[in-house]
Parts: structure tokens; C-alpha cells; sequence
């Protein structure tokens, strides 16, 4: 999930480069690169891999 969002954040930050777009400092191509990478990074380390949670049944013994 992290690199399907890390991709369209280096889609938008192409797009506002390419087209010389000029737009506030959070919103700039080279913040939306470092987005990009930030959830690229997140998402090479494992982080929201697992959305799934189980529950381990306790059982008495």
C-alpha cells in the first residue's frame, strides 16, 4: 500500500515539475519527492505489509 501511494506522490511531483507549476512550499515538487521516498523507505522495511490483524485465541490449559 505504502508504494502504490509512494508512486502516485512521484506522479504529482512529476506532473509539478513538468508542467512548472508554482505552489507552496508543502506542496512543492521536491517535498512531494521527499514523501515519496519516506513512504518508499517505510514500505522496503515492512511497514503496512500486514494490514490484516488476528487474534490468537487463548485457551486454557
Amino acid at each position: 500500500m505504502l508504494a502504490i501511494l509512494a508512486a502516485i506522490l512521484f506522479a504529482i511531483a512529476f506532473i509539478i515539475r513538468a508542467a512548472g507549476i508554482s505552489t507552496d512550499a508543502v506542496f512543492s515538487s521536491g517535498s512531494l519527492l521527499l514523501l515519496g521516498l519516506l513512504c518508499l523507505a517505510l514500505h522496503l522495511t515492512g511497514v503496512g505489509s500486514d494490514w490484516s490483524w488476528s487474534r490468537k485465541s487463548w485457551r486454557r490449559r
